[in-house]
């Protein structure tokens, strides 16, 4: 494979992984989990190495890229105890008890292709792959061109615990050529990215009548409740606002503080912001690194300066550290931001937030709602006050006095957004299952359903109703 896969080096890779696919199939569950709790051991004794490998690539700071070890190893782990369970034929009622006897099977959907982005190049490549390939499918990837050998790097351990050489293709390149392959090929799509996107991702795979599940954008909200501990709070703000650099789905870009601690907060929060400690290279010390790329720094910059413009003052921040390295930027608090203004309503993706004050609890809420994302949620406050509000919160993941770790971390539950945030859901039983096709085979027994020969229609639908009242009764 080439540095940029061509078109048809993606259909051969299609070709190599079906062929993989129809023996992994047949492979036994238990062996598919052994693998993947090979790969949870490897990733763990090779992690200085992809430490080292996704700062390179990315240039977040080492505790950022630790959060991709941890969850590429919880995923494999996860997965790999869970999926025998999921997997394995299960009983259902059936249609008449006695009479019919019914049963759920599990298949795999075949080649599972999976577009995944730069900012999380280990966990983006393996939490999505991992539920896939246990599920008995192969997989076709397109790491983003950025991030590639974290990636491929990821590919050679899991042939290490022991995968199929096959089974797994991976297929660096662009999007307007490699991604729209994958798109014309898979029989499942999976995609990670922004809301534009995912739409025209959705629609292609709607009309091939395949499956698809997608993470988009978000424009994360932050509830401080008047009850909450201001210094918590305000700690909790920074690293759920400024953690890999604020370039994270899930990471929070509007913060929502009640009147009664708002200065309080405010004060705090800035002060927190303005002691980070900035800088390259693979010091754990350092907590946040640099953007992307030249480009999405002149992006963030562009929606700052946009906001300065509209009236909004930078707490702290807003503008670009170039003594640093040529992608930095500061961490911005903004306030005073007008609706006018462009990242007022649309995603960063840097580290930026907005912080505005409110008057009530009821209020918050309605901002916090008043988005076209509904992706990920953070309240801060006495347990009894914040989940309460985060009750009435648009969006599918909540966390009490957390940024964004503890429900992204909680595996077993499932992780996904409401409204332009995304479809369906990765983590849970969901985001295993939603890589298999279900069969339902019954037999009946005795009497068919269309009732016994010999029988009258008009008999048969009367004793029929009465087994139904009498059965409504005892078959609950």
């Amino acid at each position: 494979m080439s540095v940029t896969a061509t078109t048809a080096e993606v259909h051969t890779a299609f070709l190599r992984a079906r062929h993989a696919q129809s023996e992994w199939e047949r492979t036994p569950v238990s062996a598919r989990r052994e693998i993947m709790l090979a790969f949870h051991d490897l990733v763990l004794d090779h992690q200085v190495e992809l430490l080292d490998l996704i700062q390179d690539e990315t240039g977040k700071s080492r505790s950022s890229a630790f959060d991709e070890i941890m969850d590429a190893a919880i995923t494999a782990r996860h997965y790999g105890y869970r999926a025998a369970r999921l997997l394995r034929t299960s009983k259902a009622k059936g249609a008449l008890p006695l009479m019919t006897s019914t049963v759920v099977e599990r298949s795999p959907k075949g080649v599972v292709g999976i577009i995944a982005p730069w900012n999380y190049p280990l966990t983006m490549a393996m939490s999505d792959a991992i539920p896939a390939l246990l599920a008995g499918n192969a997989v076709v990837l397109k790491p983003d061109e950025k991030t590639t050998r974290t990636a491929l790097r990821a590919l050679e351990l899991l042939k290490l615990a022991g995968l199929p050489p096959e089974l797994m293709q991976i297929t660096p390149g662009p999007g307007e050529s490699v991604g729209q392959a994958i798109v014309a090929e898979c029989d499942y799509l999976m995609f990670t990215g922004s809301s534009a996107t995912g739409r025209i991702l959705a629609a292609q795979a709607g009309e091939r009548l395949i499956g698809f599940s997608a993470e988009l954008g978000g424009k994360n909200p932050m509830i401080v409740c008047a009850d909450a501990d201001v210094e918590t709070a305000a700690r909790g703000a920074v690293n759920a606002c400024f953690s890999n650099t604020g370039q994270l789905c899930i990471s929070i870009e509007r913060i929502f503080v009640h009147e009664d601690i708002a200065e309080a907060f405010t004060t705090r929060f800035r002060e927190l912001t303005q002691s980070l400690r900035i800088g390259p290279g693979h010091d754990w010390t350092l907590d946040v690194g640099c953007l992307i790329s030249q480009e999405h720094l002149e992006r963030v910059s562009a929606l700052v300066d946009d906001a300065l413009n509209h009236g909004a003052r930078a707490l702290t921040g807003g503008h670009p550290l170039p003594e640093l390295g040529p992608t930095f930027y500061a961490p911005t608090v903004l306030v005073d931001v007008p609706t006018d203004a462009e990242l007022y309503a649309n995603e960063v993706f840097g580290p930026v937030v907005t912080v505005e004050t409110v008057s009530s609890h009821d209020i918050a809420v309605q901002r916090a709602n008043a988005s076209a994302y509904g992706l990920n949620a953070s309240v801060w406050g006495k347990v009894l006050t914040a989940r309460k509000i985060a009750s009435q919160l648009e969006c599918g993941t909540v966390n009490i006095n957390e940024g964004f770790a503890a429900t992204w971390a909680s595996i077993d539950a499932p992780m996904g957004g409401w409204k332009d945030s995304g479809v369906g859901r990765r983590h849970a039983d969901d985001g295993l299952l939603k890589y298999t096709e279900s069969r339902t085979i019954a037999v009946q027994r005795w009497v068919p359903l269309s009732g016994p020969h010999g029988v009258s229609k008009q008999s048969y639908a009367q004793a029929v109703s009465t087994a139904l009242k009498w059965s409504k009764r005892i078959l609950r």
